[in-house]
């Protein structure tokens, strides 16, 4: 194995790790389950959006959308309304309580990075995040895809 493939290999290995601690620290306190929390995050940065528009920037089945929606809409958390462009099909926001949920997580979720990152240096949490945010947009322009992020550069 060349040490490209063997860096590749081990990159791989800690991101099966990441994601494995990540799903893990998720649970604890956190009112909204994984795909609650990612719907309720996009449509905070997109809004409203149809369900098409969601299902392609997941790339999830329409019906799958459709469903985590319906379980949204039940608790409160997003509401439909009429197109701001004045299409047939009506869109999905998030609600204030929504966005009030999404809000507290991601505090917790933010506590939970802080406390395993407390002691590194300036430098080291800039490139950790400038790495993490490298990596996430090279997968989007494989994908063909992009996230919208909330205005930070790095």
């Amino acid at each position: 194995m060349s040490d490209r493939d063997e860096v590749a290999a081990d990159i791989e290995n800690e991101l099966t790790l990441l994601s494995r601690y990540h799903a893990h620290a998720q649970r604890a306190g956190f009112q909204l389950d994984r795909s609650a929390y990612l719907l309720l995050g996009r449509l905070e940065l997109e809004h409203p959006l149809s369900l098409k528009q969601l299902a392609e920037a997941f790339r999830l089945d329409i019906s799958t959308i459709n469903r985590q929606i319906g379980a949204l809409l039940k608790r409160g958390l997003v509401e439909r309304v009429p197109d701001p462009d004045g299409g047939m099909a009506r869109k999905v926001e998030a609600t204030a309580r929504g966005l009030e949920q999404l809000h507290a997580d991601r505090a917790l979720g933010r506590n939970g990075v802080e406390r395993i990152i407390a002691e590194w240096s300036d430098h080291d949490r800039g490139e950790l995040r400038r790495l993490l945010t490298k990596f996430n947009g090279e997968i989007e322009k494989y994908d063909g895809n992009s996230w919208p992020r909330a205005g930070r550069t790095t």
